[in-house]
């Protein structure tokens, strides 16, 4: 080319088009993470409930209202210490989930701590991951979805039963002006081992299964994901819990409901969510969508520009735009 603006053209064109898979394959996977910082608390209700009454000769009542807190919190010392074996960004998240009666007073109390890959949410095994104080082996996802989550199944972690279970696509929908993916997951009556913190003053769990009584549970669990970030903007349990071989305990029935009703999350956190993932998929399109392939159109209209620009620099006679004939090209060597 003889036109050193076709020249920087080209150049540019070039240098655009090669950052466009960039963009996506390269700086993608290293800054689209979950910081291990992160806080999050979310605030679900039952509304009305079963509810089963320790402290009034265990009676199994109607309330108004059942209570569940769930928080996240980053524990960014031990995330640090885990990485440093692990060779890759992790994120450490320590759970509770606290269920309180109408009245406020603690109905349940499970602790947990999730341990996974910053940008895939793939479970990172380390000393540590637990539920409730047991040591366990998580297969799947938990509490979020991957980043540009598919139109699949995916497996999920049930933290009562302590073991992973598929979680269905059900198709797409829309939530808060939002194309969202729906999953579903149920879990059959399942036995679960007894929370370690009771409701009941000097009351353990040991107590509880040398009088052979055990706890069952089930659920249908429901989540509307955001497919560009993999956040939960809403989630609902239809949840029951049971004690079986209760005549053990001098109760009349031989099962009684611990705690039954459909679980939704609270309105003002599900417009908390959907503002805070609204912000947030923003980056994530840049990163994905909205700057590869713009930089790849950017790169084609300049590459086009600067052909358009060498093929004005000349005339049809051969000539340059100066007047001076254009330099012919080398002869050809002569066969031998």
């Amino acid at each position: 080319m003889r036109r050193r603006a076709s020249l920087v053209l080209l150049a540019f064109a070039v240098f655009f088009a090669a950052m466009s898979p960039l963009l996506r394959w390269y700086a993608f996977p290293r800054l689209a993470k979950i910081p291990p910082s992160q806080y999050q608390e979310t605030v679900l209700e039952a509304k009305p409930a079963t509810l089963l009454d320790y402290n009034d000769n265990m009676k199994v009542k109607r309330v108004p209202k059942v209570t569940i807190v769930q928080t996240l919190k980053g524990n960014v010392e031990e995330s640090e210490k885990i990485e440093r074996s692990a060779g890759r960004d992790v994120v450490v998240w320590d759970a509770l989930s606290f269920v309180a009666g109408p009245d406020g007073k603690m109905v349940s109390e499970i602790p947990e701590r999730y341990i996974f890959d910053a940008h895939s949410q793939a479970p990172v095994h380390a000393t540590g991951e637990s539920v409730d104080g047991d040591p366990v082996r998580r297969e799947g996802i938990e509490f979020k979805w991957p980043f540009l989550t598919q139109k699949r199944d995916y497996e999920y972690f049930d933290a009562q039963a302590r073991t992973s279970s598929p979680i269905h696509y059900r198709g797409t929908r829309t939530f808060h002006g939002m194309d969202v993916y729906y999953f579903e997951q149920t879990i059959p009556w399942t036995k679960v081992p007894m929370p370690k913190k009771m409701p009941i003053k000097g009351v353990t769990p040991e107590q509880i299964a040398k009088t052979g009584m055990t706890r069952w549970y089930t659920t249908k669990r429901m989540f509307w994901v955001d497919p560009v970030t993999g956040a939960p903007v809403n989630g609902e349990e239809i949840h029951k819990e049971e004690l079986r071989n209760a005549r053990a305990m001098g109760l009349p029935q031989d099962t009684v409901t611990v705690f039954a009703g459909h679980v939704k999350m609270r309105q003002d956190y599900i417009d908390s969510i959907v503002a805070l993932v609204k912000s947030q998929r923003l980056l994530v399109l840049l990163l994905t969508s909205y700057l590869p392939w713009g930089f790849l159109a950017l790169g084609a209209g300049l590459f086009a520009l600067a052909l358009w620009l060498e093929a004005r620099s000349r005339r049809p006679d051969g000539r340059l735009p100066n007047g001076t004939p254009a330099p012919a090209p080398d002869p050809q060597p002569a066969p031998a």
